[in-house]
């Protein structure tokens, strides 16, 4: 048997480049066009609801978009790949989870300890916890949404076609794209958020091939960043347990966009992104081109 035959029969059996970029199209177009309307209804919903009503409002909505979006991916794996989403199943990997939500909030904690040290973080006091569920639930979805999409829909699919340093480069300049139009958006703070989140969150799918670690990281990172220390995520912000404003140069601080554009977040993150490509490399998780 020739070495040409041998390399067919035994290859890795990858997707065409064709294949790769249409499943790529169709995961993405359909999982956006689903998390657009999942929000716009949870909008509508809200605008309906007395004031009293807009909180549990709010989290029993995100809650619906964070199942339906699961429901949604799992089925078109099923139909688009004929098999099980085993990087989203219900079983042991769903710990990861967990593990995740704690290594974002340790590593948005470790940007907090610096900005403090650096005299760019003031704590002020405890401002309570009535903005807790409101930080949850916003972070969730997020964590949910963003997660199923650009690394269940875009990454892992890029990766199996052109491997992982292609996947990660690609959906890391994607997802700092992605975040180009929020308020406060600049081009430092759309590469910071390329750089630190993209990245990361790739290197954590391949590292595990569970896509419950990134939503974990994703999660924990903004609901401590909004919920816990009250700062402005991508733009956005949201009441926090704790008073702890920032003031000085837009380079520690990040300006108006918050933390994530902050020359500080983007180091701590890219730490941690060595010690995760170090895992993915190390388990033999990492996919040549």
């Amino acid at each position: 048997m020739s070495e040409a035959k041998v390399a067919t029969d035994v290859g890795d059996a990858r997707p065409t480049t064709w294949i790769t970029l249409g499943r790529t199209i169709l995961f993405a177009v359909a999982l956006i066009a689903l998390y657009v309307a999942l929000q716009g209804l949870t909008g509508f919903v809200l605008h309906w609801a007395g004031p009293s009503a807009r909180l549990p409002t709010l989290l029993t909505m995100e809650l619906v978009t964070c199942a339906v979006m699961v429901i949604a991916y799992r089925a078109l794996v099923r139909l688009v790949e004929r098999r099980g989403a085993s990087e989203l199943a219900f079983d042991a990997s769903t710990a990861f989870a967990s593990r995740g939500a704690l290594f974002g909030a340790a590593l948005f904690c470790a940007v907090y300890a610096v900005l403090w040290a650096s005299g760019s973080a003031h704590y002020l006091g405890f401002d309570g916890l009535g903005g807790v569920l409101f930080a949850f639930g916003i972070s969730i979805a997020a964590a949910f949404g963003e997660e199923i999409i650009v690394r269940g829909g875009i990454f892992r699919v890029i990766e199996e076609g052109f491997g992982t340093l292609v996947a990660v480069i690609f959906s890391a300049s994607l997802f700092g794209a992605l975040h180009a139009v929020n308020n406060g958006a600049t081009l430092v703070s759309t590469v910071s958020i390329g750089l630190e989140a993209g990245v990361l969150l790739g290197l954590a799918y391949t590292a595990t091939r569970s896509l419950w670690f990134p939503i974990g990281i994703h999660f924990g990172w903004n609901f401590t960043e909004g919920g816990i220390f009250g700062a402005t995520v991508s733009g956005f912000k949201m009441p926090g347990v704790l008073n702890f404003p920032l003031s000085g140069p837009e380079l520690l601080t990040g300006g108006s966009f918050g933390p994530e554009a902050s020359v500080v977040a983007v180091v701590v993150c890219l730490l941690g992104s060595a010690w995760v490509a170090r895992w993915a490399i190390r388990s033999g998780r990492w996919k040549r081109a």
